[in-house]
């Protein structure tokens, strides 16, 4: 396969691939998309601040700098305000500019983040059919969930934060694997209810950090025993302290490593501490040759040659650390 041979290859061409796959993902959402100083995509015209004092917004003001949005996520305990970019200037010089205008501001950019693997493209299904979640609560911050008959008896309930839920490869595969049941197939949570949290609305430009926070926010505003995050970016600010806060309300949170190899910057949110971090592995417990790294791993999981739904019906084989994160989340709920 792919993974192989590209890691046969070595590391640099791991790291290759990674960086041409975010200049791809920049170039061709370039209305929406821009990068940091590090070449990871960020939402073009706008930056964030975290719960930024009023003499600090009126500074930004003068600097050019507009609220576009204000959101209180009481669950977190967090305020996030949106700031409009000054017309003509790059993310990078306006975050600049900010911090000169306003040194006592919390800013950063808004972030997107990638899923661990796996394809997030909209599929032309059904979304597995909504249920009230009850009893043990599993959370995910993905794409949306497919119809499928694995997931036909499994509470879902799904809730979409760039727009309406969209069912998504990715996003059934590792639902299914938590809570998928079909013959001799079964996830590692059956029986457990799981809540959905999609941060893409169908579109690979979306899966900011404004959005997983919200997403963060809803979750934990129901109480899930562990949330799994099959999703990889660079560190960001607002994203650091959702996790924190989400932490400090007792829930447990699962997320990959990624799969740009060993060489690759540690990922995020894997590297926060406190978030547990799973790796992948193969059928002879070797770990896979793409799987990425995080500031610590905790767990390793299978991660190859496993079988996952497809949209609609059927099954494929999956690769990826993406794959290994659900079945380390179901261990804690068991």
């Amino acid at each position: 396969g792919l993974p192989e041979r590209v890691a046969e290859a070595g590391a640099p061409t791991l790291l290759e691939l990674r960086r041409l796959r975010l200049s791809e993902l920049i170039k061709s959402h370039r209305n929406n998309l821009e990068s940091d100083s590090n070449g990871q995509p960020v939402a073009r015209g706008r930056l964030i601040a975290l719960d930024p004092d009023p003499i600090s917004l009126q500074l930004a003001a003068r600097a050019g700098f507009g609220v576009l949005t204000e959101e209180r996520h009481h669950s977190l305990g967090l305020r996030v305000v949106q700031l409009r970019i000054p017309r003509g200037l790059s993310a990078r010089n306006a975050l600049r500019l900010l911090r000169d205008a306003a040194p006592g501001i919390e800013a950063d950019y808004d972030h997107v983040f990638e899923p661990a693997g796996g394809d997030l493209l909209p599929i032309a299904v059904a979304l597995a059919a909504s249920t009230p979640a009850t009893g043990r609560l599993v959370g995910m911050i993905d794409g949306g969930v497919a119809s499928h008959p694995s997931l036909a008896v499994a509470p879902i309930e799904q809730n979409g934060f760039a727009g309406d839920p969209r069912p998504t490869g990715h996003g059934t595969a590792v639902a299914s694997l938590i809570v998928g049941d079909q013959g001799p197939f079964r996830g590692a949570a059956r029986g457990s209810s799981l809540l959905v949290a999609d941060v893409y609305g169908g579109s690979r430009a979306a899966g900011s950090a404004t959005t997983i926070v919200r997403a963060l926010a809803w979750l934990t505003s129901r109480r899930p025993e562990v949330i799994n995050i099959s999703l990889v970016g660079p560190a960001n600010i607002l994203v650091a302290r959702a996790i924190a806060a989400a932490r400090g309300r007792g829930i447990q949170l699962v997320a990959s490593v990624g799969n740009d190899g060993p060489a690759a910057p540690p990922q995020y949110p894997a590297s926060y501490p406190g978030v547990i971090a799973v790796t992948g592995v193969d059928a002879r417990g070797h770990a896979l040759p793409e799987a990425g790294r995080a500031s610590h791993v905790d767990f390793a999981a299978p991660g190859a040659d496993m079988a996952a739904a497809l949209p609609g019906k059927g099954y494929a084989t999956v690769r990826g650390t993406s794959f290994a994160a659900p079945l380390a989340a179901a261990r804690l709920v068991m």
